[in-house]
Formats: C-alpha cells, structure tokens, sequence
C-alpha cells in the first residue's frame, strides 16, 4: 500500500546537542520500529538543512498529499504520524530511512546499519534507480551537484557535497607537510596550484586548456582555425560608375514642399514689401583731407575733345595664362632637358623671358627678378609706340612666295642605286667618269687605282701607286682625242694610260704624254741654275711603267685638288699646306710647272679654270677670287659667307658657281648680280664635302655630306638677265655608311646621260640612275 506524505518539518539536531537522544513526539510512536528514530536522527546530524519542493511535499513512492501545520524551529516531528506513512524530513523524501515494498506487501528498509570508528551506528543506504528518463544521465559520475552554494559552507563536515546519486562526496584526503613540499617540488603537467572547487582536489590542466590559456594571455583568438582577417566580402562593386544608371531629371511629383519653409520665406517676403529689411549698402569711404596741404587740379579746365579718328590706343597687354600661375599644370612644367637648354640659350633666343615653376602655396612664391626690367621696357614701348594709324596692305604671304614647280615635272634625273663597285680596301677618297661616259675610274686609302665599267659594275684595270700613302684626287683629261688618267698620290702626280685602251688611242696618248721631253731638250732653262724648279718631270719607276704609269710630276707638298683646262693642256693642282707655292699650273705639252701666286690671302682649298674665258677662280677658307690670267689682275673677290669652304664649281656657261662649306651650308652666287650669295640652302645635318653641276646640258647640281646621303637639286639658268635662276630640291639619295663620321666624299657626272657616281668613306662607289 501507498505510504502518505507528510509535509511536516523536522529541527535538524546536530551531533554535539544534548536534545539529540531525548525527542518528544507529537502525534505518537504507534506503528515504529525500535531503531528507527535513531536512524533518522543518525542521517540528520550529517545533513544539511533539506530544501522544500515549491509544490509541496512529494513522496518517491507517491500517494495522496495531507496538508498540515508546519512545525515550529525547535519541534521535532514525531517519526510516523497517525497514518503510519515514513515521515519526510524538511519536506524532501530522500533525506530519511526509505522503505522498500516486500513481495508479501510488507515494507522493508533501505538500508543496511553498521558502526562507525566511534562505534555508533551507522547507515548505508543503496543506490538510487531513477524511474524516469534522467537530462543528467550524461553527467560525470562523480561530479558535484550542490549547485551554487559556496564550497566554505562544508568545511565543518567530512564532505563537500553530494553526486547525482545522493551520495556523499568525501574530502579529499592531505597528505603530510612533506608531501607537499615534494609535491611543490616535482610540479606535475598541468599543475597549476589551485584546488578544484567542485571536487576539493589540485586543479591539473590539458594541454589544450593550458593553450586556450596562453592564447587569452597573449590577446589570441582562443579557438584553432579562426580567421581575424577573413577576405572582404564585395556586397557592392568597387568600381565608381560616372555616368547615372538613368540620365531622366528627377520628376516634378517627387518633390514634397515644406510648409515651414514657405512660411519663413512668405514673412521675409512681406518684411521685404513693407520696407523693414532693406539691401546692404556700404558705407561711405571718407578721406580725411588735410587742410594744410593745397592741391590744384590741372585737367579741371579742360574741355573734352572727340576721339581722332587716327589715334591709336596704347596696347594693352595679353593676359596671363597657364605658364604664369605659381602652381601650373605639369605638363607646362619643364622637364630637366628643356630648362637646361633654356639657360644656354641666349636671351634673345629664348621663346620666353621665363620659365614656369611650382609652389604649394601662394605664400612660397618668390620675388621676381625681372620685375623692374619688364616695367621699363613696357613703358619704353608705350612711350615709343606709334600714336598713328597706319593702313595694312592687303596681301596674301603666300603669294609673295616664288611657285617651284612639281619635281615630277622635273626629271630625269638620279632616284635609286644601280651599281656597287667595291674592291677598295678603307675609303675611297676620289673617282671621275671618262670623256666617253664608259669607264669608272676611282682611288682610295689603299694606294691604288681601280678602273670600272659603269654599266656592269665590273672592275677591268687596277695599278697600286704607293704603299704609305693615299691616293687624294683622280681627274681624266676632258678631251676624247686621248685617254689620259691625272691621279695625286702625296706630292706626286701621276700619268697613267689604262691598257684597256684601243691602240690607235693608246698611242696618240703616249706622244703627248712624251712631247715634253723633246721640248725641255731643245729649249733648255737660262735660270735654271739660279733657281730651284717648281716640280720635277719624270718617269716613274720601272713596275710602274709597266703597270701603265708613264709620267710623274713631284711637287714640294701634298696635292688634294688637280682641274684641267677645257683644252686639255692645262691642268691645276692645289697643295693647301703649301703655302706660296699651294697653287700651280702645269703645261702637259711642255712639262712646265708654273706658279702664278707669290703671296695669296687665305689658306687654298680648291681651283678651277672658267669654262669659256681665260679666267681662274681660286678658292681661299672665305673667299672665292677670280683672276684674269692674259691680263694677270683680279677680276673680284666673291664672299660665299661661309666659315670654311669645302669645294666650289662653275657652272658650264660661266656666270654662276656653287660653294660647299664645312658648315653644313650649299651658296648659288651669281657672279653678274652680286658678290654675296643669290641663295643659301641648308639640307644636311654635316659638312658638306663635294658639289658638282651636271656638264652635259642638264640643268643639274649635286652636293655630298658627312651624313651619308646626296641632295640633288634642279638649278635653271636662262640668258635672260631680267630672270633669275630657278633652284628646287628633287630628291635625297640614301645608302653610303657613315665610318668615323665621314659619309660620301666625292661625286660626279656621267657627261651625257642623268647619271651620277659616288664615293664614300665605307669603301664602296656607287651609280645612281
């Protein structure tokens, strides 16, 4: 049968109470067993006052609930009330002597008595089985469960608490002094020095809540695999869109008005229309004038006069721009070349009188130094600035410009590289073309002479004239009544007959090349033992005649220029390092050199003889002079305004000549309208070496460079005198190497066809067509 509750309360009696073996019960002893209070108050001097449930009190075996009369502090509930049911102690049915329901009906104990060390009694209850699905059933088996109730609370028993079985937990055992000192001094892992609170034993630590610990004390992340800068999330697109999704105005609908508003602007309205706020005017400046200091006013009588219909305002100067602001944009800005080429420049060269810099502020600006300067100069203009007005004259400057014709119209003349001679070894410092337009003859720094056929490219003849030095200079006598070769090597001139010749030609060459011998026999020199001679006229060595070398004339200085006469008698050599005796004119037919200057002005650096008069034009490092030789005087003296003349020509009918200079400058002079140059052209980046006209009839000259191309000009000349010479550029020939600054050295023309030949520092001679 069900035992009944009680909710009846008991007075905890302790171990040391006097009371504990004399209770009064209240309501009878009927129905007990002997013992049975004694077990009661046996378990009551180890417990702790029992809490009551909050509905009342609950007996493990169930049954009805009797409510009755709590008791007072000091009562002691008798042991088994009136019904005979187990009494409850503070109203919880774990804390008494539980009994346990016999197969005969009949209630047994839940316990079983024995002594402790003191011999008193003691009981020893069986464990607890939960009926009912236990949330602790997962809870270490001996874990603590007085829940919040501070630990201090159970330092007057044997133990601190109870496990989930209701059993107690007993303190832990300590050990001696000793012990503990070599506890303290062998420290086990995870030791830390404090005591557990729910079990009463040394605190020892994991390792990995020895870790959780260091990460929290170094200001980590306690957990492993946790990310404190994970990668940004792009909820919106970090690109700034500069155009609107929609360009549509913001409709008139969306636009809510402001009563506030209107009504503050409505009441500045009527305060404006009824005149009690009025616009700001500033005050007045008042000049304080002193008395004591008489002003006049000169213009105060003036009567005002019309504006002159020729006057001219003072002009006004243009406004700043970009350039003249203290912080500029960087691009007008100069970079370090530009500013180094502005402070070389001269001051009347540079574009501007300044150049633009940058300050972060205004403040940071310094003082200009020109600043006086510019003020005077501005007034000196407006003081000497014309006060009349002027009328332009209308005219287009392009009109006043001359209309050069179309090169196209122009032609023939030379466009592209035909033939490549090579075979010299270093440059090729000269080369001529034949009377006849069909051989090629050229010299170089390798000490000989090479003859080439034009068409073919293909080299026919070649004699070696020196070993140490360089043949300068190679001309072919003008007539076709012979085939004479003029070659300079040093200071000898050489004679030469190729063997390529015909007989007939080979031979009349030979008799005027041994004319003067015969002459020099039979008209002996009165003073030539008085005097030195000019040049001495032999034969050369035994190879070389061999070779075809039949006559060499040596000089007392090194030749760089020989020019024969039109007749083909005469030739010119010029000797620019020798002095008095630079110039001279040989007579082939006699064997005769001659010459004609005792003292001339200037370093020589080139002659020629006029094409059609007796005249002779020699050419100085400024000036171009020209002789009259029947005559023996000077005609005029030409003024190119070069620094250093290179090379000269005559033109074929003898009224104009080209100079090349050494300045990278090509003059046309017209000998019949003035000394000074008629037209200056410059076309090449380098000196220019060599020019030439064309002397076949066609109205063509050519110059050669330093910088390895050919400029090629149409020049007109009519015998018109009311017409001037019609000068264009046609066309730039490219293909010479330039080897140590040097280019094309030397040029010529075919005699009759549009054809020219060149010669250049990279050892190869080449034909343009």
């Amino acid at each position: 049968m069900p035992p009944q509750g009680s909710d009846r309360k008991r007075k905890a009696v302790t171990r040391d109470s006097v009371q504990a073996d004399e209770v009064a019960l209240s309501d009878g002893t009927d129905g007990l067993e002997p013992g049975f209070l004694d077990s009661v108050l046996s378990q009551s001097e180890d417990e702790e006052t029992d809490r009551l449930e909050p509905n009342g009190d609950v007996d493990d075996f169930g049954g009805s609930e009797d409510s009755g009369d709590d008791l007072a502090s000091e009562e002691v509930p008798s042991d088994v009330d009136s019904g005979g049911n187990l009494p409850k102690v503070n109203g919880s049915s774990e804390s008494g002597p539980k009994l346990l329901e016999a197969s005969d009906g009949e209630l047994q104990p839940n316990h079983v008595v024995t002594q402790d060390a003191n011999g008193n009694p003691r009981y020893v209850y069986r464990d607890i089985d939960p009926v009912y699905d236990s949330d602790d059933s997962d809870a270490p088996k001996n874990a603590n469960t007085i829940g919040n109730i501070p630990l201090s609370f159970y330092d007057s028993y044997p133990h601190i608490g109870y496990d989930i079985n209701g059993k107690k937990i007993a303190r832990p055992a300590k050990g001696e002094a000793l012990d503990a000192l070599l506890d303290s001094i062998d420290i086990p892992k995870g030791w830390t020095g404090l005591t557990d609170p729910n079990t009463g034993k040394p605190l020892e630590l994991s390792e990995r809540e020895l870790d959780v610990l260091k990460r929290i004390q170094m200001n980590e992340v306690p957990e492993d695999g946790f990310d404190p800068y994970p990668a940004t999330v792009e909820y919106f697109s970090g690109k700034t869109e500069t155009m609107p999704l929609s360009a549509a105005p913001e409709p008139k609908r969306r636009f809510v008005p402001s009563k506030h508003e209107a009504k503050r602007v409505m009441k500045i309205v009527r305060a404006i229309r009824e005149g009690r706020i009025l616009p700001y005017k500033p005050p007045p400046e008042e000049n304080e004038e002193d008395l004591d200091v008489k002003r006049y006013d000169i213009w105060a009588n003036e009567a005002p006069r019309p504006d002159h219909a020729m006057n001219v305002p003072a002009p006004k100067l243009p406004p700043p721009g970009y350039e003249e602001s203290y912080h500029p944009p960087p691009e007008y800005l100069p970079d370090p070349k530009e500013k180094k080429a502005w402070e070389e420049a001269d001051e009347e060269d540079r574009d501007r009188d300044y150049l633009p810099s940058d300050h972060n502020s205004l403040r940071k600006v310094p003082g200009y130094d020109r600043f006086v300067k510019e003020k005077f100069e501005r007034c000196l203009d407006l003081y000497l600035a014309p006060r009349i007005r002027r009328s332009k004259l209308n005219i287009d400057p392009e009109s006043l410009l001359p209309k050069l014709p179309n090169p196209d119209e122009l032609r023939p003349f030379p466009t592209t590289c035909a033939t490549i001679f090579r075979g010299h070894e270093g440059r090729v410092r000269s080369l001529a073309v034949d009377p006849s337009g069909v051989w090629l003859a050229s010299g170089g720094d390798d000490g000989t002479i090479r003859l080439w056929e034009i068409l073919t490219g293909r080299q026919l003849w070649h004699v070696k004239l020196s070993s140490d030095e360089a043949v300068n200079v190679v001309r072919w006598r003008p007539a076709t009544d012979a085939v004479i070769l003029s070659a300079a090597a040093g200071e000898d001139l050489y004679f030469l007959i190729p063997t390529i010749a015909s007989p007939e030609l080979e031979s009349r060459s030979r008799s005027l090349l041994d004319a003067g011998f015969g002459y020099a026999t039979s008209n002996p020199s009165s003073d030539s033992s008085k005097k030195t001679p000019a040049a001495q006229w032999t034969r050369p060595a035994v190879h070389l005649l061999d070779s075809g070398v039949l006559l060499q004339t040596r000089l007392r200085s090194t030749i760089k220029i020989i020019s024969w006469h039109r007749r083909g008698d005469y030739l010119a050599t010029v000797s620019p390092s020798g002095q008095s005796s630079a110039v001279a004119i040989h007579t082939l037919s006699k064997h005769l050199t001659q010459q004609p200057f005792r003292r001339l002005k200037g370093l020589p650096q080139s002659a020629q003889f006029h094409p059609a008069k007796p005249n002779f034009f020699v050419a100085t490092q400024r000036t171009v002079r020209s002789y009259d030789l029947s005559r023996q005087e000077l005609l005029k003296i030409i003024q190119p305004g070069a620094r250093w003349i290179s090379s000269f020509d005559v033109h074929p009918l003898g009224d104009n000549i080209i100079v090349g200079s050494y300045d990278k400058r090509l003059l046309w002079h017209d000998l019949d309208l003035s000394v000074r140059p008629y037209k200056t052209l410059r076309y090449h980046k380098k000196a220019i070496r060599q020019v030439r006209f064309h002397a076949g009839g066609l109205p063509l000259f050519a110059d050669a460079s330093d910088d390895g191309s050919l400029q090629v000009f149409h020049g007109k000349v009519v015998g018109d005198m009311m017409e001037n010479a019609t000068i264009v550029p046609v066309k730039v020939l490219r293909g010479h190497k330039v080897v140590k600054d040097l280019g094309v050295l030397d040029l010529d023309w075919h005699p009759r066809e549009p054809w020219m030949v060149s010669a250049g520092a990279d050892g190869t001679c080449r034909l343009w067509m």
